[in-house]
């Protein structure tokens, strides 16, 4: 996802900055860094060419030209091969000798896999910030709204009472289902690489292992047991993960679109600063469009295609894959910043998202009591059997639409449910209240969970 016109609408300034050329670039640079520190650990260069590597990895990206390395990339396939040759030259600089062993050992995939962990690691430490957010945001929403009733729909149509504090809930839920594998992906599941040319450190001789163990210790990243170049298990599951999560916060987005309808009401999302035009039409003075739930859900749904990318990316050639790895770089930036992006918005509607009860109960009550028709059913199959039960109070609700009536007068007028049931059985079977079923409790499992994986 390139370009300054777009990618600011989708993607906050941080999540842009976490997955960037120039991060990436840091990135590779603390992979050369780490390289060189772990090869004088080991024996196999000298310490003070360690040092003067490291001051200039150290440097920054500053120091090269990322557009340069760019072109200069397009011969090789990726970026690599300038950089290292720029940055031979930057240390020739510091030191002739220290020159001689940039790079030592390495191959390019090395050092652009593991700055692919790198940047992967910081733009899921910003992510999971969010999604910690977003939970303790509907968190509070279902203790608050954990009896206000609102109409539970089914295929887009009123069924049955529930609470808006179960919606919450439900939302919760799924948030804490998706964290677990994004703390995952952030920590275990991403892997330092280091495996030479074929994957055997052959260069390094003897010394492979412990060099390989320096590295990642260097770089903080967990230990492969072997390289795993045409291996990609693990950019695949950060996809997965983020295909994940971005799908959870497009399930809130879009429960969120459909609450704010005009029609609807019963929710909006939180004005932005002054000035900002948030939600405005550029020809509709009166629209408060949920915008920051729609550039979420059109994330969510660009991270799906994206992480069938880096899933199809794991089938490669024998040692060193044609084109499949080289299919992930973009792609996995733009999952991670487009589900940065999701989360970002989706926290913010729901820190700030404006609730209207009395819309929800009204629309509820808009039917003239067919969302309890149900209960109703089951009231009268005690007096005549459950399918007659059915059939009558069917025929019953069929009357109330084609007549615009309310259900408790067609159930009052009709020869044979007015005389098993009396107008108090209809009153009570008639209150949303009294046929909430396990709601409530529902809200409160998902608030223990809550407390038990986040807040303990």
């Amino acid at each position: 996802m390139t370009g300054e016109l777009f990618r600011p609408i989708f993607v906050p300034d941080e999540f842009r900055e976490a997955v960037s050329d120039r991060a990436w670039l840091e990135a590779m640079l603390d992979a050369e860094r780490a390289l060189a520190v772990a090869e004088a650990r080991g024996g196999l260069i000298p310490v003070e060419a360690a040092e003067a590597i490291a001051s200039c990895c150290d440097a920054g990206p500053d120091l090269f030209d990322l557009e340069k390395l760019g072109r200069e990339g397009r011969g090789a396939g990726n970026p690599v091969p300038p950089l290292v040759k720029a940055l031979t030259k930057a240390v020739s600089e510091v030191s002739e000798d220290a020159a001689r062993y940039v790079h030592k050992g390495a191959t390019s995939q090395d050092i652009t896999d593991t700055a692919a962990m790198l940047v992967s690691r910081r733009a899921l430490t910003l992510i999971l910030a969010d999604v910690e957010g977003i939970a303790a945001a509907c968190a509070r929403l279902a203790q608050a709204h954990r009896d206000t009733l609102m109409a539970g729909r089914t295929l887009l149509q009123q069924a049955l009472p529930t609470t808006f504090g179960l919606k919450a809930a439900g939302w919760l839920v799924a948030v804490l289902e998706a964290r677990p594998r994004l703390l995952d992906m952030h920590g275990p599941g991403l892997a330092a690489q280091l495996g030479g040319a074929a994957g055997t450190l052959a260069s390094l001789g003897d010394s492979g292992v412990r060099v390989l163990e320096e590295f990642a210790l260097e770089l903080g990243l967990p230990e492969p047991v072997v390289p795993w170049h045409t291996a990609r298990s693990r950019i695949s599951e950060v996809g997965g993960a983020l295909s994940l999560a971005a799908g959870t916060l497009g399930k809130i987005s879009q429960d969120i679109i459909l609450m704010a309808q005009t029609e609807v009401g019963e929710v909006a999302e939180p004005l932005g600063e002054p000035g900002e035009g948030r939600g405005s039409s550029s020809t509709l003075p009166h629209k408060r469009n949920p915008v920051l739930s729609v550039t979420a859900l059109a994330n969510a749904r660009r991270v799906q295609d994206l992480s069938r990318t880096l899933q199809a990316a794991m089938i490669g050639e024998h040692e060193r894959a044609a084109g499949a790895w080289h299919s992930e770089w973009e792609a996995l930036s733009d999952a991670l910043a487009l589900t940065g992006g999701a989360a970002a918005a989706i926290r913010e509607v729901t820190e700030g998202l404006e609730v209207h009860p009395e819309k929800m109960r009204e629309n509820l009550d808009i039917t003239g009591g067919l969302l309890l028709a149900e209960n109703v059913t089951t009231v009268a199959a005690g007096h005549l059997g459950r399918l007659k039960a059915h059939e009558l109070v069917q025929a019953a609700c069929h009357r109330a639409l084609d007549e615009g009536r309310p259900l408790r007068e067609e159930l009052l007028e009709d020869a044979v449910l007015g005389e098993v049931l009396s107008s108090k059985e209809i009153d009570a079977a008639l209150e949303p209240t009294r046929y909430l079923g396990s709601a409530g409790a529902f809200v409160d499992r998902a608030l223990s969970l809550y407390h038990k994986e986040v807040t303990a």
